[in-house]
C-alpha cells in the first residue's frame, strides 16, 4: 500500500488550503510541497489562487515560515494568506493565560490615577471622578463608577462595563466612546447597570441582568436549574 501523503492539497472557492503531516521531517516535507505544487500549478487555470497553510502538531520558527511562504510564492498564481499550527509558544501561552485571566484589585481609584489589566478587571472599590481603569476584556466595579473605564483596550468589542453605581464621566468599549449623560439623568440613581456596544455600534447603558442574554458566553462556571 502507498505510503502516506505528507502534503495535502485542497481546493476551495477561495483558493488551496495545504494540509501538512506534522510527522515527517521538515526536510521531507519541503521537498514534496515543492513537487505538488509544481504539479498543482500546472493543472490551474492562470489566476491570482490565496493560499491557507494548515501545519497541524508542528512548531516552526518565523525563519521556517518565511521559507514555506517563499518556496509557495515561487509559484506565479499563489499567495500565501495564512500559516496556522495547534502549537504555541510558552510565551504566547503566558499572553493568552494573562488575557484570560481577571484581575481583583481591592481599592479606590483616585483622580488620575490609572488601573489597567490585560484580561478582566474586577474592582472592588469606586472609580472617583479623574480617575481611569482600563482592561482588554470586561470591567466589574463592586462600587461606582464616576470616572473613565475603557473595556477591550486592545479591540474587544464584546467587552462590557459593569458597576453597583453607573455615573461615569466616560465609558469606552474598543474604539467605541460614550460621554456623560445629561445632568437630569446623572442624577438618577443608577444601581447595577452595565454597558455593552449595541447592533448599531453604539454604547448602550442597560440593567445587569440583559447581560445573561446579551452575553451568554461571558461566565465561564455553568451549572445549577
Amino acid at each position: 500500500m502507498k505510503k502516506s501523503q505528507n502534503v495535502t492539497i485542497k481546493g476551495t472557492k477561495d483558493g488551496l488550503t495545504l494540509h501538512l503531516d506534522d510527522s515527517c521531517s521538515y526536510g521531507e516535507l519541503k521537498k514534496e510541497l515543492d513537487r505538488k505544487l509544481s504539479e498543482n500549478s500546472r493543472s490551474v487555470e492562470d489566476r491570482l489562487l490565496t493560499v491557507r497553510v494548515q501545519v497541524g502538531n508542528r512548531y516552526l520558527t518565523e525563519e521556517q515560515q518565511e521559507e514555506l511562504k517563499e518556496l509557495i510564492r515561487q509559484k506565479k498564481n499563489l499567495i500565501v494568506e495564512s500559516i496556522s499550527s495547534s502549537v504555541i509558544t510558552k510565551e504566547e501561552a503566558e499572553k493568552q493565560k494573562e488575557e484570560n485571566e481577571i484581575v481583583s484589585v481591592a481599592k479606590v481609584i483616585r483622580s488620575g490615577q490609572v488601573l489597567e489589566v490585560p484580561g478582566d478587571l474586577l474592582l472592588i472599590g469606586d472609580v472617583n471622578p479623574g480617575g481611569t481603569v482600563m482592561a482588554g476584556g470586561n470591567i466589574f466595579i463592586m462600587g461606582s463608577l464616576k470616572g473613565i473605564a475603557h473595556a477591550g483596550c486592545h479591540g474587544n468589542k464584546e467587552a462590557v462595563v459593569a458597576a453597583s453605581l453607573m455615573k461615569p464621566s466616560q465609558l469606552r468599549i474598543s474604539t467605541c466612546i460614550n460621554r456623560a449623560p445629561d445632568k437630569d439623568q446623572d442624577e438618577e440613581k443608577r444601581e447595577m447597570e452595565c454597558a455593552y456596544i449595541d447592533e448599531h455600534d453604539q454604547i448602550t447603558i442597560d440593567r445587569l441582568q440583559v447581560l445573561m442574554h446579551l452575553r451568554p458566553n461571558l461566565t465561564r462556571l455553568q451549572g445549577g436549574s
